[in-house]
């Protein structure tokens, strides 16, 4: 769950690294008295992610600012859709500007990409999850951004979940141990509400991770007939994610051959930023979406 606490988090850091000393273009330039009326538009079409983050960024440049939200996150949109618009100093919204942008269009492409990948499993019972492969101190935004295009969340952090890995189970295979007890083992020291999923790249790996009592097995870069395979392996005693080689061209594949889950990491690891700008008059009774000979960067 993304909490107020996160993102106040992360909208300080941000402003504190975007403007340490000020903004000393607006403040040496824009009249301190100015008014202006700005509407962020949408450059191209997508799915809207970020909202809370937007306005927050806004309230901590200048409270007195007034955000009238004309989208809502999870909201798909088209080109030239105004998503929101300002009304107030004209050194906020200019000094709110380009943190609040950033961070929208980062977690609206997460969102469109999110929605593309769910979209494409759309009649299967599979379900598109995130993964640890975030960006530093921004994961709690990027994760909300995958539910807001209809994704699932996976463990959010090494704390919340057992996820036994192949370089794991290469350690205890050097170590002569038996997976199968070694994964007994762990569990016995696990509370019973600690979910347990282990990953494994070969076909001839899955019983012996069964007999452990898994709650869910991670098959890895498996193709699309072997995936077959071990769905019906498993059979109902485990949940199963499919995992590795997942793009838009091979996630429908995935879906119809049976898996529970498929994790995505290109849902934040390479996403592109959608492209949304600000539009900003100086002459409030000017309709929104007009704009003045200037430009703001």
């Amino acid at each position: 769950m993304l909490t107020d606490d996160a993102i106040d988090d992360v909208v300080r850091r941000a402003l504190a690294e975007d403007a340490p000393w000020g903004d000393v273009t607006s403040e040496s330039l824009i009249p301190e008295s100015a008014t202006a009326v700005a509407a962020v538009v949408a450059r191209e079409p997508g799915v809207l992610a970020g909202t809370r983050i937007l306005v927050a960024v806004v309230r901590a440049v200048d409270p007195l600012v007034e955000v009238d939200v004309r989208r809502h996150d999870g909201a798909p949109f088209g080109i030239g859709d105004t998503l929101f618009v300002l009304r107030g100093s004209a050194r906020s919204i200019l000094r709110a500007e380009r943190v609040g942008l950033n961070l929208l269009q980062r977690l609206s492409g997460i969102a469109t990409l999110t929605a593309r990948y769910v979209g494409l499993t759309d009649g299967t019972k599979a379900q598109i999850v995130d993964t640890r492969k975030t960006t530093p101190g921004l994961r709690a935004l990027e994760r909300d951004a995958v539910l807001a295009g209809g994704g699932r969340n996976h463990r959010f952090s090494l704390s919340d979940a057992v996820l036994v890995k192949d370089n794991h189970l290469a350690v205890l295979l050097a170590q002569g141990l038996s997976v199968t007890e070694a994964l007994l083992s762990m569990k016995a020291k696990l509370s019973h509400t600690t979910h347990v999923e282990v990953e494994v790249d070969r076909i001839d790996q899955i019983e012996a991770v069964l007999a452990a009592g898994v709650d869910t097995i991670m098959l890895d870069n498996f193709s699309a007939e072997d995936l077959v395979v071990g769905v019906e392996l498993v059979a109902g005693r485990a949940l199963v994610e499919a995992s590795g080689g997942v793009d838009l061209d091979t996630v429908a594949a995935i879906a119809h051959s049976g898996v529970d889950l498929i994790s995505v990491g290109a849902l934040t690891h390479s996403v592109r930023a959608l492209d949304l700008g600000l539009d900003v008059t100086l002459d409030t009774a000017a309709p929104v979406g007009f704009t003045t000979g200037f430009a703001v960067r």
